[in-house]
């Protein structure tokens, strides 16, 4: 009857409203990457997997910055 998301309990029912939210939002990215590529869908979908592979990568990058920042605060406080 009850998920916890982020935290805090919710419904249900919200949780599928979350989701139908999301659909939609990818429906709207898709149309626009496939509107990009002039209804090619195979170069919008290739468009579209390497622009989410770049994001991630830049999201590997700046959690690994944080970690380094975090190590080093660690070592500093020890000495």
């Amino acid at each position: 009857m009850h998920d916890v998301v982020r935290r805090r309990t919710v419904l249900r029912d919200d949780l599928l409203t979350l989701v139908d939210a999301r659909r939609a939002e990818a429906a709207v990215i898709a149309e626009a990457y496939r509107s990009a590529h002039r209804g090619d869908d195979r170069a919008a979908l290739i468009a579209a997997i390497a622009d989410a592979l770049a994001d991630l990568a830049a999201a590997e990058e700046q959690t690994e910055a944080v970690r380094r920042q975090v190590s080093r605060g660690f070592v500093r406080g020890a000495a």
